[in-house]
């Protein structure tokens, strides 16, 4: 999910921020990992992903307890609604899983994604003739009038009425089930619960895992959840032995895109739980681990010239942006980072946010590292 600043002050360009994330889809990573070719057609590579059959290993009805809301499935959804929540991470979930047939419509996109197989896929999921309100998701009437029999947001303030959006509770009365991924609960949730509030402040590469499984429980798919989840652990396990016992380097993970978004003008530098962990499976260490969003959208000018950085982790916010040249120009901003003296960035794209690119983004930046 795109980060968000917490500063009231600072809605109107969010909102701004969120419409260029939908500007299309692109494979961050050419041949050289530092970016997609500037320009780049929407689709750079076709999809490898197919649907996959229900395993009858699930049984039903399944009851689930998702962020305080209780969901009774009498079966596994046949129509989902995935909404915008300026992610695309949950339809990434739902290719993954074989789920595409699934899906009724499909509102998320992003700029640039770290899989390459998952622009082609992502842009072939239905998308319902949906036209977003101006906060930048599927209004109440749009997706009351579609009938799904599941919505999905990646954020409980997807739920949210002031917003223009359906609460789950008018969802519930319509016979529409609605779900969260669990560590995005306390997300745009008032009454969050602590339990809540801990998992959200813990997010990290896991917490993409865990929705996997998740999902292939519901969805009757648990044995290819699994195996996915297997897969991509492997992965993340494998850059994390290869690491071990090297020098750490500093690293930030900063998006020049998104400089509208922060109280100084600098670009935006995520220090979220999954940020952080994605740069430690490479082998680095951000010195802003654990500070939050609401620090990072207040960073100066001068902060940002005294921190250390080894290397830049460039984060790709729309797909007109070149890597080289945005890099360059922060190495020229900040000459005092041992990055912009040698030179040394890796461009990562929605591996930054929670989902499956992180995998991606852990090996393309460990990649880095070694030189």
């Amino acid at each position: 999910m795109i980060w968000r600043a917490k500063l009231p002050s600072l809605a109107g360009v969010v909102a701004l921020a969120v419409a260029l994330a939908g500007c299309g889809n692109s494979a961050a990573g050419g041949p050289d990992g530092s970016g997609p070719t500037p320009n780049a057609p929407a689709v750079t590579a076709p999809s490898t992903y197919t649907t996959v059959p229900a395993e009858g290993r699930t049984s039903y009805p399944l009851e689930v307890d998702n962020c305080g809301v209780k969901l009774r499935f009498e079966k596994a959804p046949q129509r989902v609604l995935i909404l915008n929540g300026t992610s695309v991470a949950e339809a990434q979930y739902f290719v993954l899983l074989g789920l595409q047939d699934r899906v009724l419509a499909n509102a998320q996109s992003y700029g640039v994604l770290d899989d390459p197989g998952m622009p082609a896929a992502v842009q072939g999921l239905p998308k319902g003739g949906l036209k977003m309100n101006t906060n930048f998701d599927v209004p109440r009437e749009q997706v009351l009038a579609l009938k799904p029999d599941l919505v999905v947001s990646a954020w409980s303030g997807g739920f949210d009425a002031r917003s223009g959006f359906a609460t789950r509770e008018e969802l519930s009365r319509a016979g529409i089930a609605s779900w969260v991924p669990p560590f995005h609960c306390a997300y745009g949730k008032a009454d969050a619960t602590e339990a809540e509030k801990r998992a959200f402040t813990a997010q990290s590469i896991t917490s993409g895992f865990e929705t996997l499984t998740a999902l292939g429980e519901i969805f009757d798919v648990p044995q290819h959840a699994a195996t996915v989840v297997d897969g991509l652990r492997k992965r993340v396990t494998a850059v994390r032995t290869s690491m071990a016992g090297q020098p750490r380097k500093n690293m930030i993970v900063a998006f020049p895109g998104m400089s509208m978004m922060t109280a100084q003008g600098v670009p935006a530098v995520l220090s979220t739980g999954v940020a952080d962990d994605v740069v430690a499976a490479a082998g680095g260490v951000s010195p802003f681990a654990g500070r939050g969003t609401a620090a990072m959208a207040a960073l100066s000018r001068e902060e940002l010239a005294d921190t250390p950085v080894d290397i830049l982790v460039l984060g790709l916010f729309t797909r007109d942006e070149r890597p080289e040249e945005e890099a360059e120009k922060l190495f020229k901003a900040f000459p005092q980072w041992s990055a912009s003296k040698t030179r040394s960035f890796v461009a990562i794209g929605d591996g930054a946010y929670p989902g499956p690119s992180n995998v991606y983004a852990v090996e393309k930046i460990a990649k880095a590292v070694r030189g």
